[in-house]
């Protein structure tokens, strides 16, 4: 697996500028819209749990978990965009992720944050 397996983050090709900052330097935000959310559960793979637990009597990186962590943020990400768009957004401000545990079946991902218009100043 090579490091784009393990890379996450917005794409280039996005409309909606995603940042974890409360502004963005030589921008004005020209509107807030309000909180947008991007939501996904993964269950958790047998195989892949067996695996991490005997790799965890030895040590080093749980490689397929990470990996999966990667792709569910992505997509968590991917869908808070959407989300944004829908409502009228160029903009996320003070994006964050937070993971729970689901019901014991999964992981829960959700990534949030403030939708906004902004323009450059």
């Amino acid at each position: 697996m090579g490091i784009e397996d393990y890379g996450g983050g917005q794409t280039a090709q996005s409309d909606v500028l995603v940042v974890t900052t409360n502004d963005v330097p030589g921008y004005r935000v020209t509107r807030v819209i309000g909180e947008v959310f991007g939501l996904t559960v993964r269950s958790r793979h047998l195989g892949s749990q067996i695996g991490a637990g005997l790799k965890s009597m030895i040590g080093g990186e749980l490689k397929g978990l990470t990996k999966t962590l990667v792709q569910t943020r992505n997509q968590a990400m991917a869908r808070l965009v959407e989300q944004a768009k829908a409502r009228g957004a160029n903009a996320v401000l003070m994006m964050r992720f937070d993971v729970t545990e689901a019901a014991d079946v999964g992981t829960e991902v959700c990534a949030y944050g403030t939708a906004a218009v902004v323009e450059k100043a």
